[in-house]
């Protein structure tokens, strides 16, 4: 709905209201521009939102965590000063095992090791040092993260016309690149296994103790439908050293108030920076001009028929949204919408949201109330081959018989989200592939989140009888909800071919378009998916340095 523009012309639009939609904004309005955000729902924040599914229980419906997400973006908004505070988990991480033992691990590099050493001695001993090797290789790749991405392969010159001042731009960055590669010294081995590898082979060099591996293997596949055999999964399990929003380096934290609480202090950042937003404003159609010249981004077309006049359209939605449902085919070159075509949206993932009478009670680690396991990430995934025969159900179209779960429970350290002495359990589900192979997960959406359910009794019994609401969202519900082609929570494939240079196509890396005018400022362009915020703030530096 519109009610709250001031006008219906702009200086710049901007498609969705995700977190990354919201940074952009405020970076534009920060530098003076007349910027509105258009959101497609009733509530902000993509797919980082809070709702209140049952009276009394704020429950972050899809992203649950939060730890990428740019200092400097915080700093320079000034979030924390609107309500922004995010809670450390501590320990972090907690898989319960069918013989009755468990491995707790956290920040403390003692208790991780103590914890480890019930399984295996040499795994103890080794495991700071594979700590150590993962955060210096993300160190060097943290920056390039955070950086435009440059647009360096010789395509075609017909293509794109790339002047002068780019191209500099563009050979600066991979000389940095380079240059930040060489200071790795001897770990430039296992930084081009952890960015191009999988997951599997390198935990099973490192580590001998499988509750071990499967635990640090489960980081690996969240989110994407890959085997942990699969090439480019070790590339998420630098993720996990990554990020200080956790308040240090590699912890990952809740929002106070549910995910949708960066949302809320994006917003009213926004709000102060004079940005209108506006809720329940699907856009139908991004208005394009043709002159000689070429073609140029002019403002959007509303689903209820409102056009708002813009210079600049930038989009935070899929590439294929943007692409091929906004723009017409007449509004883009051949080879682009060709190179859009092939974005593989691959996913298999599903979450189920639980709102508990009483905690999960783990038989291998008995707790009354809420015990310092519930603080972190609950993982029923105990072996390698445990998490291989989940993936080969959903390669042939099946959702796992024995699914993957990711589990946390923000009512452990936030009591603002559900009725005293309640509590939300967030489940993470792989797999459940988009794709079925027979049936459609409107039918069978329900009995496979009982499925999910009886897993983790296996490991709780009292979780059934705790339950009192249930949401169940199906890949095929997550495309509906939130907007992302295919259920894909990464708007693409975070593949090798998918990353850096070559996101969200090759020769348009740098959040422009063929259209001018025209930008990407989401999670299908460069540094991809995950609550970062860098792609917002990084298309914002374009779009104002084109200005």
């Amino acid at each position: 709905m519109l009610g709250n523009t001031r006008n219906l012309k702009y200086d710049i639009v901007v498609i969705g209201g995700g977190h990354n939609g919201l940074v952009a904004a405020a970076y534009l309005a920060k530098a003076g521009k007349r910027v509105c955000v258009l959101e497609r729902r009733h509530v902000l924040g993509g797919c980082a939102t809070t709702e209140e599914l049952w009276p009394g229980y704020k429950v972050s419906v899809a992203a649950y965590v939060i730890s990428l997400f740019l200092p400097e973006i915080i700093r320079d908004l000034r979030l924390p000063q609107y309500g922004l505070e995010i809670l450390p988990r501590n320990p972090s991480s907690f898989t319960p095992l069918p013989d009755g033992r468990s491995l707790t691990l956290g920040a403390d590099m003692t208790m991780c090791q103590r914890e480890i050493s019930k399984f295996s001695a040499a795994d103890a001993a080794a495991y700071p040092n594979y700590n150590a090797t993962l955060e210096r290789v993300a160190a060097v790749l943290e920056p390039i993260l955070a950086q435009i991405a440059p647009d360096p392969l010789p395509l075609p010159q017909d293509w794109r016309k790339i002047g002068l001042q780019k191209k500099l731009g563009d050979a600066k960055r991979m000389w940095d690149f380079y240059q930040s590669i060489a200071s790795l010294g001897s770990d430039i081995p296992d930084a081009v296994e952890l960015l191009s590898g999988a997951a599997r082979p390198i935990l099973e060099r490192w580590f001998e103790s499988e509750v071990l591996r499967a635990t640090l293997a489960t980081d690996a596949v969240i989110g994407a439908f890959a085997s942990i055999s699969s090439p480019g999964t070790a590339y998420v399990l630098l993720h996990h050293v990554m990020g200080e929003a956790g308040g240090e380096r590699g912890i990952w934290g809740f929002v106070r108030g549910g995910m949708g609480g960066l949302a809320d202090a994006l917003e009213k950042a926004c709000h102060d920076l004079r940005v209108d937003v506006c809720r329940e404003s699907p856009v139908k159609r991004i208005l394009v001009d043709h002159h000689e010249t070429g073609a140029r981004a002019t403002g959007v077309i509303l689903e209820d028929g409102t056009q708002i006049d813009a210079r600049v359209v930038a989009s935070s939605v899929d590439a294929h949204l943007t692409f091929e449902r906004m723009l017409g085919p007449h509004d883009l070159p051949d080879y682009f919408r060709e190179a859009v075509g092939k974005i593989d949206y691959a996913s298999a993932s599903a979450k189920v949201n639980l709102a508990l009478s009483e905690p999960p009670n783990f038989t291998a680690l008995p707790s009354e109330g809420v015990a310092a396991h519930h603080h972190g990430t609950m993982h029923v995934s105990p072996t390698l081959d445990y998490l291989e025969r989940a993936y080969d159900d959903a390669k042939y179209g099946r959702p796992s018989e024995e699914p993957i779960l990711e589990m946390t429970m923000p009512t452990s350290v936030d009591n603002t989200i559900a009725p005293e002495g309640h509590h939300i359990l967030s489940m993470f589900v792989q797999y459940a592939p988009y794709k079925l192979r027979s049936g459609n997960w409107d039918d069978i959406k329900e009995s496979f989140g009982d499925r999910c359910v009886e897993t983790l009794a296996k490991y709780a019994p009292n979780v059934p009888d705790a339950i009192l609401h249930r949401q169940v969202l199906s890949p095929l519900d997550l495309e509906r909800t939130f907007g992302i082609t295919g259920g894909n929570i990464m708007q693409g494939a975070m593949n090798f071919n998918q990353l850096f240079m070559f996101r969200p196509v090759a020769g348009w890396a740098d959040h422009r378009t063929p259209v001018r005018g025209l930008y990407l400022c989401g999670a299908a362009s460069h540094p991809g998916g995950g609550v970062m915020g860098t792609c917002g703030r990084n298309a914002a530096q374009v779009i104002l340095a084109d200005s």
